[in-house]
């Protein structure tokens, strides 16, 4: 099916009058408090009124100055208020169509459009639509996406789009387990501070009667009451999050492009071109791992491989991202079979550098024996047990699997990554030693690839295997003289 692309400048939805002013407002606050303040010093209170009236003005010369226009051969966005600037992408370029619905945005039946070229672009330089109503949304994504929606000749008899995933309640069991919530609390800490609301709040009555409230029950009382409610808050704050931000959340395959879509009060969805995908990444972080869980990302051309962007799956169960990740790239036995160790030296390298801090402790703590307390000891034992359990881990962990189509490598303990990468997609290899790999006889061995986060360590590969794993994987490394000689 071919679809005809218009080719006449266009205006976003006239619905953004009614956006664009109150996303200024939120914008400029630092400006509106500017104007609050002068107005008050002066004793004019115009100036608030004036500094209200140039933010709504502007909001509103946005949607005046925001045109955009899909070609045959490239899109383009003109836009710009005060500096005209124009955006001009290559439809050929285009590697994924994201789209972004505030709750402002689907009261009004509008929705954020933006296109991806796997380039680094950033604020205005990103070609971003804000806003086309919702209903253009599928129209304006057939034809950027129009080679990758078109399925060839020997898949027109082929069975329609499935399901692979969708998103469960018991998910949200997980969502604790990142630390989520506690980095909202610290933020807002720390916005409370930059503010100055933090001291008045230290001089306020309700400090007081905390402070006299924690002299009555006592020290420790009072910590362990703090810290229960500080991780109540957490917990809760992770789920909520959790909750609305991947809630709803279904991905859909259908034939070469991978639809993703999640949220509850922000509707987020993405679409993604297949042909682009160069394999996966299950993460693992050590509280997920141990109740199960995994997250799943994409390694994707054109996609980020870091964040949000490239996330398939939150984390979800283990088995859940496995199986996807599995049907995405037809080889489970790349996604969850035995991998490769790297041998005795590599594991002793993993012991040693847990047991350092521990080692150096305890020669301190000897030397200074008679001024070293006493509660010092239980806690040198209990942080020895700790770092024993996280090499064994790690030592545990360390593998790869290579063959002439995946390479995967996997390591880690607090934060576990088993990456699975396409071998066409590798596009160089690069073998790297420390001196202290050197002294060991291991290196690491990095594939670069366009996709995800463009390398991928195999690490303390024996280093007379790491030439051998690349041209296992890519055979014109075994047809370079020069490596043959290294």
């Amino acid at each position: 099916m071919t679809v005809q692309a218009p080719q006449v400048w266009q205006r976003l939805s006239p619905r953004m009058l009614l956006v664009h002013p109150v996303h200024e407002i939120l914008r400029q606050i630092p400006l509106l408090i500017g104007s609050v303040v002068v107005g008050s010093a002066t004793g004019n209170p115009m100036w608030t009124l004036v500094g209200l009236a140039l933010v709504v003005g502007y909001g509103f010369a946005r949607w005046f100055t925001t045109t955009y226009r899909i070609d045959v051969q490239e899109v383009q966005l003109r836009t710009g208020v005060l500096q005209r600037k124009v955006i001009s992408v290559p439809r050929n370029r285009i590697r994924s169509v994201s789209t972004d619905a505030r709750l402002l945005h689907r009261l009004l039946g509008l929705t954020v459009l933006r296109v991806s070229t796997g380039q680094e672009a950033r604020g205005d330089a990103a070609f971003t639509l804000d806003a086309v109503q919702a209903s253009q949304v599928p129209g304006i994504r057939a034809i950027l996406l129009a080679d990758s929606l078109a399925p060839a000749e020997e898949e027109m008899v082929s069975e329609p789009g499935r399901e692979l995933a969708r998103w469960q309640p018991s998910w949200l069991r997980y969502s604790p387990l990142s630390f989520t919530g506690l980095a909202m609390i610290l933020a807002a800490v720390g916005v409370v501070y930059q503010t100055g609301a933090g001291v008045a709040l230290e001089n306020s009555r309700l400090a007081r009667s905390g402070l006299d409230a924690a002299e009555r029950f006592g020290a420790v009382a009072s910590v362990a009451v703090a810290a229960f409610v500080v991780v109540a808050a957490s917990v809760v704050l992770s789920v909520l999050r959790s909750l609305v931000t991947y809630g709803n959340l279904v991905l859909f395959r259908d034939r070469d492009v991978l639809h993703l879509e999640h949220g509850l009060l922000r509707v987020r969805q993405h679409t993604f071109d297949m042909r682009r995908l160069r394999g996966g990444t299950l993460r693992e972080p050590l509280l997920v791992r141990l109740f199960g869980g995994a997250r799943l990302d994409a390694v994707m051309t054109g996609v980020d491989g870091a964040g949000e962007a490239s996330l398939l799956l939150p984390p979800c169960p283990r088995v859940t991202a496995e199986w996807v990740l599995s049907g995405l790239i037809a080889r489970p036995d790349v996604v969850s079979g035995a991998l490769r160790g790297h041998g005795a030296v590599a594991t002793r390298r993993r012991w040693t550098r847990a047991l350092t801090l521990p080692a150096v402790l305890l020669i301190a703590m000897v030397a200074l024996y008679w001024w070293t307390p006493v509660w010092l000891w239980p806690a040198w034992a209990v942080l020895t047990v700790c770092c024993a359990l996280l090499a064994f881990d790690r030592s545990r962990a360390l593998g790869h699997r290579v063959d002439s189509e995946w390479l995967v490598a996997r390591a880690g303990s607090l934060d576990r990554r088993r990456d699975c990468i396409a071998a066409a997609g590798i596009i160089g290899w690069t073998v790297r030693q420390t001196f202290p790999q050197r002294r060991a006889g291991v290196a690491t061995l990095i594939a670069a690839t366009a996709a995800g986060v463009k390398s991928y360590r195999v690490i303390d590969v024996p280093a007379e295997w790491a030439w051998s794993i690349a041209a296992s994987t890519s055979p014109w490394v075994a047809d370079n003289a020069w490596v043959r000689t290294v």
